[in-house]
């Protein structure tokens, strides 16, 4: 059974990396500019003064500028930094210092603060391949968001953000896989 979950995930992953890269810069940039107008208003409507976020690579929805207009807010801004043993590391960003991490993700260059600094953020933002309508969240593979949030006591909100399409009626999933509170796409804001 697992072996069979795991195969699907390989082949919806496939599927949507490929949606992905054929996706035309003018749809990507337009998709862009309403995700971000979109986490503004979630992260308004929330209250929010302190959000987990990341950089997006260049062929996912993008956060860059949503992380660069709360920076700009004095919202404080804490990004992952991932580990060699499958953790996450956060690190303050104030839209300057960027490096790629051991995994060659878009990190801040500033100190790291361990991966128990998220338990003081009020809002989350993650990646996703795909998000089901009962909010189960399939990632890209490697766990690494799965383990944070399983391993949160008191979590709050968390948004995966992914483009119209990636939010499907459902997703395989396994045991350690963790559910979102909500999906943020280019058409709008979605909580389940």
């Amino acid at each position: 059974m697992a072996d069979e979950v795991a195969h699907e995930k390989r082949a919806l992953r496939a599927e949507l990396r490929e949606r992905r890269r054929i996706t035309t810069s003018k749809e990507r940039d337009a998709a862009d500019a309403l995700i971000t107008q979109n986490l503004i208003t979630l992260t308004s409507e929330l209250g929010s003064r302190s959000v987990a976020a990341y950089l997006s690579l260049p062929e996912e929805p993008g956060t860059r500028e949503f992380v660069s207009w709360a920076c700009g807010e004095g919202i404080r801004v804490l990004l992952p930094v991932s580990r060699i043993d499958g953790l996450l590391d956060w690190a303050p960003y104030d839209g300057s210092g960027e490096e790629l991490d051991p995994l060659g993700m878009p990190a801040p260059t500033s100190e790291l603060l361990g991966p128990i600094a998220i338990n003081s953020v009020d809002l989350i933002i993650v990646p996703a391949a795909s998000v089901d309508r009962t909010g189960m969240r399939m990632g890209w593979g490697r766990g690494y968001f799965d383990k944070t949030l399983g391993s949160m006591e008191n979590c709050p909100p968390v948004y995966a953000v992914i483009f119209d399409h990636e939010l499907v009626d459902s997703v395989p999933s396994e045991r350690h896989d963790q559910r979102v509170d909500g999906v943020v796409t280019p058409s709008g804001i979605i909580a389940f």
